[in-house]
């Protein structure tokens, strides 16, 4: 950043700045949990003083603090793919069972809306269509946050619901299903690095079609990307400098497209993943009668408290999913 011509590129300053600000932010973390424990530390040696058993619910708060923090830390080491930083984007479809499944849908937007506001991030409807009687038909939207995506990746699937229907008049059972699909904010803007030291460029001369040499100099170029073994060459023109500035505008690009391909099929993966909107392959279920209680099927982590999962209390499921507890005995499908 401290090179002269650091700012003549625009974009890739700003990415540049983007990637100091993040590391920054991880190196003053690091530096607040050390300090803290040094802090504790001394703590702990006053207590040895006279007069330092007062010290013990100070000391008592902040190791219930540090505990957190390194939670915390551990969650961000948890969380280290190449897009776990980026927004998220999140779309709900409700499975079959029409106005049932459609106001389930809704129940979960409002849940992750919920959770997004107490993180503090900022979310956004991008497309919402609305359910007949009720609920919604399918709705997508942006969270807005550092982590955002690594955190709610472990949402997406098929989520279960179960309860008196209150669009059942006779006040009966049923199961609705959703299906959470989240995936990463993908910037549009790619910035292609090309280290001279990947490169072998060959120089030689131009020939027409027929074999003749159109230029007796050797201005022809040919580009080798080592890396990728992507080969351009250019003799369009008699001057070597110009030959050179095309065949790397037409590396830039393949190189480009090599990036969105590895995109794509990145996000291929990712669909690849979700599964069907259906009885059996829920990730989670949501029971709200004959008794209370959520459960994750994937680690078996649960909560009876319904209503604050339903307020977006999930920070729970989400550490447990990003921790890799793993389900001790899952629920049955018959057990509700």
């Amino acid at each position: 950043m401290e090179a002269q011509d650091f700012w003549d590129d625009a974009e890739r300053s700003q990415v540049s700045m983007k990637e100091k600000t993040q590391l920054d932010s991880v190196v003053q973390s690091w530096e607040s949990l050390f300090n803290s424990v040094d802090e504790l530390d001394a703590m702990v040696e006053l207590v040895s003083e006279e007069g330092g058993d007062s010290l013990l619910p100070e000391i008592s708060e902040s190791v219930r603090k540090l505990e957190g923090a390194v939670e915390a830390k551990e969650l961000e080491i948890m969380l280290a793919g190449p897009t776990d930083k980026n927004n998220a984007i999140v779309t709900i479809h409700p499975g079959a069972g029409g106005t049932e499944s459609q106001d389930w849908a809704e129940m979960l937007l409002r849940m992750y809306l919920r959770w997004a506001e107490r993180r503090g991030y900022k979310t956004e409807i991008i497309d919402l269509q609305p359910g007949d009687e009720a609920g919604v038909k399918s709705v997508t939207f942006e969270v807005n946050g550092e982590y955002g995506f690594g955190y709610l990746k472990s949402e997406a699937g098929v989520h279960r619901l179960v309860r008196i229907s209150p669009f059942d008049s006779n006040k009966r059972r049923h199961t609705s299903f959703a299906s959470v699909f989240v995936y990463p904010e993908v910037e549009d803007d790619v910035v292609i690095d090309i280290d001279e030291k990947d490169l072998r460029i060959d120089t030689y001369r131009a020939s027409s079609a027929g074999g003749q040499h159109v230029n007796k100099t050797s201005s022809a170029i040919r580009i080798t990307h080592i890396p990728t073994n992507i080969v351009v060459q250019c003799q369009d023109e008699r001057s070597q400098f110009k030959n050179k500035s095309k065949a790397f505008k037409v590396l830039r690009s393949r190189l480009y497209d090599l990036e969105m391909k590895k995109k794509e099929a990145e996000m291929e993966k990712i669909h690849s993943e979700k599964k069907d909107i259906a009885w059996g392959s829920q990730i989670r279920s949501y029971v709200f009668m004959p008794y209370q209680m959520v459960k994750d099927h994937r680690t078996g982590h649960e909560v009876g408290n319904i209503s604050s999962v339903m307020d977006g209390d999930l920070d729970g499921f989400i550490q447990a999913f990003l921790l890799g507890k793993r389900a001790t005995g899952g629920m049955k499908d018959d057990e509700v």
